[in-house]
C-alpha cells in the first residue's frame, strides 16, 4: 500500500526501541500474572536524589582564541554562476544513454500485505496495542497514544520482570524469542537487537526510580503526556550580563563583498557491505547486502549507485560525489560535516566496525579535500549501539563512551586546534575561532536525544555542555565575535528532549546578536527550522539550516549543500548570503550507468527572497502557508526531487510547516496554531472555490448551448453536484 506523506516523512531510525517494546507487550499478554501490574493506577513515588556534582570547571579549560584558518584568495569569484539549462541537462542524459553499457530501470514497488498468520494470543495483542502501528510510529518519530499505551505496557513489564529477579540473560532471551515469533523482525535482527540494546536498557531501568508514565513521557514526549519529574526539569544559568539591544532589522549583506564558500555534507551512511544486484526489498531494516538474500525478481535488485528502498550509500557513490565536488567546487573555503557516517544495520554493529568506518571516511575526506578545513559534528549513529552516549559520570570501562570520543579527538585533530582536545574527549563538542571575529561551535546533540537511554538516569545538562555553550557565547559577545553553531539532531526535532530543547531555545534568544546561523542534519530532508523570541513570537531571531542527506535512505535522492557566507570585510554580518542544494537523480544514474550531480535550486531565486535573514525566512514561511504553488516547489526540494516522494495533503502540509516554525521540540501547540488555522481555512476556501467554479462553468456552458445551439453540454449542474456528493 502506498504511504502518504504524513506516514513517510519523519526520520527513519531507532527501531530497537519499538522492537523491544512490541515484544515485551506480547510477552505480558502471554504471562497473565503480569497484567495486574500493567494497569494499576498506583505507582511508587519518585525517589529523587541530588546527582553527584561534576568537578569539571569550564573557565579553567583552554580556549581557541587565535584564528585557526587562513583562507586562499580566489580572484573574480562569484556566487551567481549559471546552472545547466534543462536542455543542456537533457542533452547530457542523451549522451549517456548512447554510451551506456547496460540499462536497468529502478522502480519503487511497495508490496501489499504481509500474509502473516498469528496465534490467538498474539492476535489479541495486536488488537489491543496495534503493534505494527507502534513499530511504524516509533521508527518514524511520529508518536500517538497507541505508542504511548504500548510503551507504558512494555516498560511496566520489563520493570516487573526485573523486580521479580529474572536475570539479564533470561530477559534478553525472552525479548528475542517474542520478537522472532511475532515476525516483528527476522530472527537474526531480533537476536542482535536483544543482545545489543537489551543489556543497556536493563542496566538503566535497574537504576531509576521512575514509573512507566515518567519513562514514556521522557521517550515519547507530548504524545504521552507532560509528566513532571525532577530529573528532567532543570534550567541553565545565564551570567548577570544584560542582553545587548536588538536591531530593528538586520542589515542585508553587501552583494559585492568578499564571501566564504562552504560545503555542507551530512548523513553519509556509507555501507561497506552494499552489493549491486542484491535484494533491495528484504524484510530487515537495511537491505542491498549479500545477507539480504536473492531478489525475488529483477525489479527487486539493488541498483549500481544506490536504491530508493531501505538501502544506504555504496562506496562508489560516496567516491563519485566527493570527486564531483572537488572538481566542480574548487574554491571551497571550509566544510561542515554534520555526522551519521555508519549504515543503518543497527542490530549487528560493533564498536570496532564503526571506528573503521569513521577512520575510512576521515581518510577519504582528507584525500579529496587536501588543505581544506573541515569542522565535524557527531551523529547519533557513530556509537555502537546506536543512540548510546553515556554522560561522563558513567565511567565504567565496559560502558563508558571514551572508546569513541578518544578516537574522534585523534581523527578530528588533523583539522582542529590542540586547544579543543579536552572538550572533544569529554563530550565531543568544541569551539574554534575560525577567523578574526568569526567562531564555529560544534555541539554534541546526542545529549538531547530522547533515544539515548542513559539520560533516563539524569538528563540535567549532560557533560555540562549547555553551560559551556553559554560560557563560549558570552566570551564571544565580549570579543564582538559572530558564531555559527553546528550539530546533528535539530533542536526542534521530536528526537530532542523537551527540557534540553527549551533551555537551548532560551540560549539562542539571549545570544541572538552573536549567533548568525545554525547548521544540522539528521532528518535526511532539505529543510529549515525557525527560532523566535520566547516573549515575542512575532520576532524571528535565528534560522537553522537542515542539510540534505548523502544517503538515499529511503525514497530520496542523494544530495549536499553549498552555502555562501558573508566573508572578511569591515561591515561583515557573517550571515548566510545564499545557499544551493545539489542532488543526483538516482533513478537516472542506475538507468544510464553513471550519475550526474546538478544544482536543484538556489534558495533566494527559487523562493524569491530578498535575503536569508531570520525575518526573510519567517516571511517565506507565511508565503508557503498561503501560496500552494510555492509550497509544492518547497515540497519537491524537501524531497530532493525524488520520484518516489508521496503525495502531500493538508495534514502533511501542516506537519511540514509546523516543523519549520518549531525550533523548540514537543511544543507544536505553542507555535503552530496560526499556521494550522491558515491551512485549514485555505483548504476550505479551495474546496468551496472548486465547487462554485464548477457551478459557474456549468451554468455558463448551458447558456452557451442555448445561444449557439451546440451539440454537446460537457458539464451540467447535476453532474458537478453528483461528482462532489455522489
Amino acid at each position: 500500500m502506498t504511504q502518504t506523506m504524513p506516514q513517510q516523512m519523519w526520520h527513519r531510525q531507532s527501531r530497537h526501541i519499538c522492537w523491544l517494546m512490541a515484544a515485551l507487550v506480547v510477552a505480558g499478554l502471554a504471562a497473565g500474572d503480569a497484567l495486574p501490574f500493567l494497569y494499576t493506577n498506583t505507582r511508587a513515588a519518585i525517589n529523587w536524589t541530588q546527582p553527584q556534582l561534576d568537578e569539571w570547571k569550564i573557565e579553567a579549560q583552554p580556549r581557541s582564541v587565535v584564528p585557526h584558518v587562513q583562507f586562499k584568495y580566489h580572484a573574480n569569484r562569484t556566487n551567481s554562476e549559471p546552472a545547466d539549462s534543462d536542455a543542456e541537462f537533457l542533452e547530457r542524459l542523451r549522451a549517456l544513454r548512447q554510451n551506456r553499457s547496460s540499462a536497468r530501470m529502478l522502480w519503487y514497488d511497495a508490496a501489499a500485505g504481509d500474509g502473516l498468520t498469528y496465534p490467538p494470543f498474539v492476535d489479541k495483542a495486536l488488537k489491543l496495542f496495534n503493534l505494527k502501528q507502534v513499530a511504524f510510529e516509533i521508527e518514524n518519530s511520529v508518536l500517538s497514544k497507541v505508542s504511548c499505551t504500548a510503551c507504558k505496557a512494555g516498560a511496566g513489564l520489563l520493570q516487573h520482570y526485573i523486580k521479580s529477579g529474572k536475570t539479564d540473560a533470561e530477559l534478553m532471551k525472552m525479548i528475542a524469542q517474542y520478537c522472532t515469533n511475532l515476525n516483528i523482525q527476522s530472527p537474526r535482527v531480533c537476536e542482535g537487537v536483544a543482545q545489543l540494546f537489551g543489556s543497556e536498557v536493563i542496566y538503566v531501568l535497574q537504576r531509576v526510580n521512575l514509573g512507566p508514565d515518567e519513562l514514556c513521557s521522557f521517550i515519547i514526549g507530548d504524545g504521552c503526556g507532560d509528566v513532571y519529574n525532577p530529573y528532567h526539569e532543570w534550567e541553565v544559568i545565564f551570567p548577570p550580563v544584560p542582553k545587548p539591544p536588538r536591531l530593528a532589522e538586520l542589515p542585508i549583506p553587501l552583494e559585492a563583498a568578499p564571501f566564504f564558500k562552504v560545503l555542507h555534507i551530512s548523513d553519509t551512511h556509507y555501507d561497506p557491505h552494499y552489493v549491486e544486484g542484491a535484494n533491495a526489498d528484504c524484510n530487515e531494516p537495511l537491505c542491498c547486502r549479500l545477507s539480504s538474500g536473492r531478489p525475488a525478481n529483477p525489479n527487486a535488485a539493488a541498483g549500481k549507485w544506490g536504491d530508493y528502498r531501505k538501502c544506504d550509500t555504496p562506496k562508489r557513490t560516496v567516491d563519485n560525489m566527493l570527486a564531483h565536488i572537488a572538481d566542480t567546487h574548487k574554491d571551497i573555503d571550509y566544510i561542515l560535516w554534520t555526522g551519521d557516517l555508519p549504515p543503518h544495520d543497527v542490530w549487528n554493529q560493533t564498536k570496532q566496525e564503526n571506528l573503521e568506518i569513521i577512520k575510512e571516511t576521515v581518510k577519504q575526506m582528507t584525500e579529496k579535500f587536501p588543505g581544506v578545513p573541515i569542522f565535524p559534528a557527531l551523529g547519533n549513529h557513530e556509537s555502537a549501539p546506536v543512540n548510546s552516549f553515556p554522560p561522563p559520570y558513567v565511567n565504567q570501562v565496559d560502558i563508558s563512551i571514551n572508546w569513541l570520543y578518544d578516537e574522534l579527538d585523534v581523527q578530528w585533530r588533523r583539522w582542529l586546534p590542540q586547544s579543543v582536545s579536552h572538550t572533544v574527549r569529554r563530550g565531543a563538542f568544541y569551539s574554534v575561532l575560525v577567523r578574526p571575529g568569526f567562531r564555529i561551535i560544534s555541539l554534541n546533540m546526542n545529549y538531547c536525544n530522547n533515544k539515548n537511554w542513559w539520560l533516563l538516569l539524569n538528563s540535567t545538562d549532560p557533560a555540562t555542555e549547555l553551560q559551556w555553550f553559554i560560557y563560549e557565547l558570552q566570551s564571544a559577545e565580549f570579543s564582538n565575535e559572530k558564531v555559527h553553531v553546528i550539530g546533528h539532531i535539530p533542536p526542534g526535532h521530536s528526537d530532542c528532549l523537551k527540557v534540553w530543547s527549551r533551555n537551548f531555545y532560551k540560549i539562542i534568544s539571549r545570544y541572538e546578536s552573536t549567533i548568525t546561523a545554525q547548521f544540522y542534519g539528521h532528518t535526511h530532508f532539505d529543510e529549515f527550522e525557525m527560532f523566535y523570541d520566547p516573549h515575542d513570537l512575532t520576532h524571528p531571531n535565528s534560522i537553522a539550516y537542515i542539510g540534505p542527506s548523502v544517503s538515499p535512505y529511503y525514497d530520496l535522492n542523494p544530495g549536499y549543500r553549498i552555502y555562501y557566507v558573508d566573508g572578511d570585510h569591515d561591515t561583515t554580518t557573517r550571515l548566510v548570503i545564499d545557499h544551493e542544494s545539489w542532488i543526483m537523480n538516482l533513478k537516472e544514474a542506475n538507468l544510464y550507468g553513471y550519475p550526474i550531480w546538478y544544482k536543484l535550486y538556489t534558495a533566494r531565486a527559487a523562493y524569491n527572497m530578498q535575503a536569508l535573514r531570520p525575518n526573510d525566512w519567517d516571511k517565506l514561511l507565511n508565503d508557503l502557508t498561503d501560496n500552494q504553488e510555492l509550497f509544492e516547489m518547497y515540497y519537491k526540494n524537501y524531497w530532493k526531487n525524488s520520484p518516489a516522494r508521496p503525495t502531500c495533503d493538508a495534514e502533511c502540509k501542516k506537519r511540514m510547516l509546523c516543523d519549520c516554525k518549531s525550533g523548540r521540540s514537543h511544543d507544536r501547540r505553542h507555535f503552530c496554531a496560526d499556521v494550522e488555522s491558515k491551512i485549514d481555512e485555505g483548504s476550505s476556501k479551495s474546496w468551496k472555490s472548486w465547487f462554485y467554479r464548477g457551478l459557474t462553468n456549468s451554468t455558463g456552458e448551458q447558456q452557451t448551448e442555448e445561444q449557439n445551439n451546440t451539440e454537446f453540454n460537457e458539464f451540467g449542474v447535476s453532474d458537478v453536484v453528483f461528482g462532489v456528493f455522489g
